[in-house]
């Protein structure tokens, strides 16, 4: 897998609350557009799944799992 196959933030949703979780996640790039689209789930480095509803603006904050797998892809 290369760095390039992986990683948008996109925003996500709590789907019992409709409310932004506090983190984003890291996602396999291709899957973004088709989950946004389509509404299919994506499933983010750290193992979590959900819908993409909308991209994370720069600063947002990431979650730290998958911070730590990204970073570790890149060495």
């Amino acid at each position: 897998m290369s760095s390039t196959d992986i990683l948008e933030r996109p925003d996500v949703r709590d789907a019992d609350t409709d409310k932004p979780n506090e983190m984003f996640h890291y996602v396999r790039k291709n899957k973004i557009a088709e989950s946004a689209v389509m509404g299919t789930l994506v499933e983010a480095l750290c193992g979590e799944v959900f819908p993409v509803t909308k991209t994370a603006k720069p600063g947002s904050p990431v979650c730290p799992r998958c911070k730590e797998i990204y970073d570790g892809l890149r060495k």
